[in-house]
């Protein structure tokens, strides 16, 4: 029995019923040049066959006494977790994705371990896909993709002797367990555990307020708070419904962009959501005088631990209301830098006392009713770094890792992105009802892409790419590049 840590216990303790609060991804294979027509049907009978779970896979939330606990399932039900499903004829990608919107709408039973993994077949290009979602409260997205990579390979003939990825022991953080008192499961159970985090985080921790505070007073250019992201459609509340977008952009499209203003890979991605947000605002004729604010996730994990939450978070303006799209990468590379510089003086106790301090003032001014023009942040945009080299599952070559995140109140659209060795995967997940045709983002996302190869490297702007006819099959797959809209 692991009892569970105060961030754990959060995610379990705000999960509603429009609200399902676990992470999942979407993964696509392409099966060996020489496979059977039934490989699918015959990887999911091979898989059926597993008789053992390891932990995180066989802990379920267990409240005693008022105190939260992971327990260890006794008797382990595989046909809980894993289904086998094929996609209707012709199995488009359209199809794909909005099964996957689907079953990520759905919540993950509390009476069993909280995961469950979907094998798709049917696709008509023979690829086969899987789709697995596990709760946040048992890992956050570094977590996740570590779990499925450790069934996977870089060698095809090695791949295909791995166990399941519900096999394979791995080892939570000692971070998470290193506090021997009992976690109470409950806001003040929480604020208390947040408070001991501040306390250990002193002085450090003040200090880095006291110059944040500082620099707010001046107006520092490069400061985001929690207290000036403009409240627009984003911000509305959500129902239980869901719609998944995905998409691949070359990494060395990007890599290139990056190296060009001295930045990050991350700079670049977080430039083109920005600008593909003001495009898709402005269709809506939603755009907001001010700039849109985004909560980028950072891991604090210090080993290669494959379980629990351990995460901090920044503010990155994102330069909407920005027209110029180098001006705009500049602005989100000096922010993140700003970020950085104060994030390099901390450790991960005080990043995270800091990063509920930062969100303090915005999140008790909604809750007040103080200022109804502004919010904490717009959305959530987060970026796990994934493999750096081909790899194999099952004897499958890995040809694309597209997360889905999770969508709360007040904040309708998440963008989460996996960047590989050759293609940086987003995966868009947003409420159908608040936000309409969200998979527009995707053109605007290879526009915004486009003006800054533009702008910097003087090449002819290529048009966005066009919605293919509905009778036309639409990719997702990694080219100079990328595939319409899905």
């Amino acid at each position: 029995m692991h009892r569970l840590s105060p961030i754990d216990s959060a995610f379990l303790l705000v999960e509603q019923r429009h609200m399902p609060l676990h992470v999942g991804g979407l993964i696509l294979f392409r099966p060996p040049a020489d496979a059977a027509p039934d490989f699918a049907s015959q990887l999911a009978n091979r898989l059926r066959e597993s008789r053992r779970v390891a932990p995180p896979f066989d802990r379920r939330p267990h409240t005693r006494f008022g105190f939260g606990f992971w327990d260890s399932e006794q008797e382990f039900d595989l046909a809980q977790h894993f289904v086998h499903l094929a996609l209707p004829r012709p199995g488009r990608i359209r199809e794909l994705l909005a099964m996957v919107s689907r079953v990520h709408s759905a919540h993950l039973d509390r009476a069993y371990p909280l995961w469950r993994m979907y094998l798709i077949e049917g696709l008509e290009d023979g690829r086969i896909a899987a789709y697995f979602k596990i709760h946040h409260a048992v890992v956050d997205g570094v977590a996740a993709l570590r779990l499925f990579m450790k069934s996977m390979s870089p060698d095809r003939e090695q791949s295909k002797t791995m166990p399941a990825p519900w096999e394979i022991q791995t080892r939570r953080s000692d971070a998470t367990l290193a506090v021997p008192a009992p976690a109470v499961v409950g806001p003040m159970g929480l604020l208390a555990s947040l408070a001991r985090n501040a306390v250990k985080a002193t002085p450090t921790f003040v200090r880095q307020l006291r110059h944040t505070w500082d620099d707010y007073r001046a107006h520092h250019p490069y400061l985001a708070t929690s207290v000036q992201a403009p409240r627009c459609i984003l911000n509305q509340s959500v129902t239980a419904s869901r719609r998944f977008a995905a998409q691949s952009y070359p990494t060395a499209r990007m890599r290139a962009v990056a190296q060009k203003i001295d930045g990050t890979l991350n700079d670049v991605a977080l430039a083109m959501c920005g600008g593909a947000l003001r495009r898709y605002l402005a269709d809506l004729g939603a755009l907001p005088d001010e700039s849109l604010v985004a909560i980028v996730p950072v891991s604090v994990r210090q080993d290669d631990g494959t379980t629990g939450n351990e995460i901090a978070f920044a503010l990155a303006n994102l330069g909407t209301n920005v027209a110029d799209p180098v001006e705009r990468l500049r602005l989100v590379k000096g922010c993140m830098d700003y970020n950085k510089a104060r994030f390099r003086e901390m450790s991960p106790a005080q990043l995270q006392a800091y990063s509920v301090a930062q969100l303090l003032p915005g999140a008790l001014t909604w809750l007040l009713g103080l200022d109804p023009k502004h919010f904490v942040a717009n959305l959530v945009i987060s970026h796990v770094p994934g493999p750096r080299q081909p790899m194999y599952w099952q004897g499958c070559e890995l040809d694309g890792m597209y997360p889905a995140s999770v969508v709360v109140d007040t904040m309708a659209l998440n963008i989460t992105l996996i960047s590989r060795h050759d293609a940086v995967d987003f995966g868009l997940i947003a409420c159908r009802r608040t936000l309409p045709s969200v998979q527009r983002l995707l053109d605007h996302l290879e526009t915004a892409l486009v003006e800054l190869e533009h702008a910097l490297f003087g090449t002819p702007a290529r048009a966005a790419p066009r919605r293919p006819e509905k009778s036309r099959p639409r990719r997702m797959h990694r080219s100079s590049r990328p595939a319409a809209p899905l």
